[in-house]
């Protein structure tokens, strides 16, 4: 029998999907601590992002097969030395994009109108101070008709984009690998109508000089931050930053500076450099709309995470059970 692993949880669907093939799925999380005694003894390791595969982990599991990451990215994943090993490594990144890009367009709109400050003070002083919040709060600003930038143009960039282009924003994008794409835009009553836009990437350069609002959507490389001072410096003066990607792809310290210095107007955070312990500073700034690395935590997309990675582990396996 197939032993499985789901460290870090499968949705229901993905795992009655499994265990009606014949597989043995078990979801009681095992601590990373304990994690190397016990890993020997399955065949599949399925995780998200708080376990992490070591390379003595991977040793540990002399009967692994497959290390899947339920999500974006690999990073807590020693992948070189598990595919040296012969074990299958995937994700699934298309699965949670469109939950992904919705979020990162919450972060947008909450900034642009001060929904992440006005739902603190509202409960506290709306009762006594209701038309200095409504003064303080009323001075907004529209998406349409705004420069959104989109680092990474993956998939998730790529459906980020077309939210956008659908509030008529327009597109900039960077990508060191994609020069462009087709965003489709389908109305919601016909399979048979929909607009076809190609975005084609530009220079991190104009992207950081033209943006109003900047997005990202890129792996963590382990090295220095994709936005940094310098690239804070380089951006207009009251721009909007949102990172649903990775902690560590934005210096959180050069941020902290550029809110103080009113360079970025606010900043939209669902990953941390610390997590699951951000920096205080942070979680009490007035000027920053957070949320606790929810992208991809939609019942939607954990569906259909919780399927696909049921369905790629089904077809390693076919019939051997």
């Amino acid at each position: 029998m197939i032993k499985i692993l789901a460290n870090d949880g499968i949705h229901p669907d993905g795992k009655t999907l499994l265990e009606e093939a014949g597989y043995q799925v078990d979801t009681t999380r095992i601590a990373q601590t304990e994690l190397l005694s016990a890993i020997g003894a399955y065949d599949v390791l399925i995780v998200r992002s708080a376990t992490k595969v070591t390379k003595e982990v991977i040793d540990a599991g002399r009967n692994l097969k497959i290390i899947a990451r339920g999500g974006v990215g690999l990073d807590n994943i020693d992948v070189e030395h598990a595919e040296g090993k012969g074990i299958l490594v995937f994700n699934t990144p298309a699965a949670s994009s469109q939950s992904v890009a919705e979020l990162a367009f919450a972060h947008m709109f909450s900034l642009a109108r001060f929904l992440h400050a006005s739902n603190r003070l509202m409960p506290v002083k709306g009762g006594v101070e209701y038309d200095k919040l409504k003064k303080v709060y009323s001075e907004g600003i529209q998406l349409r008709g705004r420069t959104l930038g989109v680092i990474g143009f993956g998939r998730i960039g790529q459906e980020v984009a077309r939210i956008g282009v659908g509030l008529g924003m327009k597109i900039v994008t960077f990508d060191p690998i994609v020069d462009e794409a087709r965003v489709e835009l389908h109305t919601f009553n016909s399979d048979n109508a929909w607009l076809s836009v190609k975005v084609e990437t530009s220079s991190m350069e104009e992207l950081l000089r033209t943006s109003d609002f900047i997005t990202l959507h890129v792996p963590f490389s382990g090295g220095k931050p994709i936005i940094g001072r310098e690239e804070f410096a380089k951006m207009k003066k009251g721009v909007f930053l949102v990172n649903t990607s990775r902690g560590g792809t934005v210096d959180e310290v050069a941020l902290l500076e550029a809110l103080e210095s009113g360079q970025v107007a606010g900043a939209g955070l669902d990953v941390f450099d610390f997590e699951p312990t951000p920096r205080q500073e942070l979680l009490q700034h007035p000027k920053l709309s957070l949320t606790p690395h929810i992208g991809a935590s939609t019942f939607e997309a954990q569906a259909n995470i919780g399927l696909e990675l049921a369905d790629r582990i089904l077809a390693y396996f076919g019939d051997d059970k």
